[in-house]
C-alpha cells in the first residue's frame, strides 16, 4: 500500500511538474521566494493594527513568530526523521523532471516547510479576521495555495509533501489563532 502511494505521488508530481513552461517559470519562482510575501505581511500587519490596536498587534506578532517557528521546526524534524528524498535528489525521477531552480535544496523533503508556513500564516489571519473582513480568508488561502503549488512546479517537493505541509499549517494556524483570542480575553487588551 505504501509503495503504491509513493508511486502515485511520483506520477502526480511528474504530471504537475511537467505542465511547466519557461513562460511561467518566473512567476512560480517569485511565488516560491519567501521575500515575495513581505508586502502581504505588511498589509496584514496594518490590518491587525487598525483592527486590534497596538497591544493586540504586538501579541499577534509574537504569535506569528512562534507559529512560524513551530511549523518550520516541525518540518525539519520530519524531514530528517522520515528522510524522504526531494524529487530532484531522487534517482528514479531526477533525470525526467523539470528543476526550475538553479539548485535543488536540502536532500530531504517531507514535509514542505513553505506549504506549512504559508498555510499557517494564512489560516491564522483567516481565523482571526473571519468576522471582520469578508473575503480575506479566501484570498489568503489562494495565496498560500500558490506558494504550496510552486514547490511542485519548481521541482523540489512531491504533492504529498505539500499536502501534509498544508494540513499542518492550517492546524497550527487554527491553534495559534485560538490561543491569541484566548490571550486577548485573558489579559484584557
Amino acid at each position: 500500500m505504501l509503495e503504491h502511494l509513493v508511486q502515485l505521488d511520483q506520477e502526480v508530481f511528474l504530471f504537475l511538474n511537467g505542465l511547466g513552461t519557461e513562460t511561467w517559470d518566473g512567476f512560480w519562482m517569485f511565488m516560491t521566494n519567501s521575500k515575495s510575501a513581505i508586502p502581504l505581511y505588511l498589509v496584514l500587519l496594518v490590518l491587525a493594527y487598525r483592527t486590534f490596536r497596538l497591544k493586540k498587534t504586538v501579541l499577534i506578532l509574537i504569535a506569528v513568530a512562534l507559529l512560524i517557528t513551530c511549523t518550520d521546526q516541525l518540518s525539519n524534524f520530519f524531514k530528517y526523521g522520515v528522510q524522504r528524498l526531494r524529487p530532484c535528489h531522487d534517482p528514479e525521477i531526477s533525470e525526467i523532471m523539470r528543476l526550475v531552480k538553479s539548485y535543488c535544496g536540502g536532500k530531504f523533503a517531507y514535509f514542505s516547510a513553505h506549504a506549512a508556513n504559508s498555510f499557517a500564516v494564512a489560516s491564522f489571519f483567516a481565523f482571526l479576521f473571519r468576522r471582520r473582513i469578508k473575503y480575506l480568508g479566501i484570498l489568503l488561502m489562494i495565496w498560500a495555495g500558490l506558494v504550496a503549488y510552486s514547490r511542485i512546479y519548481i521541482g523540489v517537493h512531491y504533492p504529498l509533501d505539500v499536502l501534509t505541509g498544508m494540513f499542518v499549517g492550517v492546524l497550527f494556524g487554527w491553534v495559534f489563532s485560538k490561543l491569541s483570542i484566548f490571550a486577548f480575553h485573558k489579559i484584557g487588551v
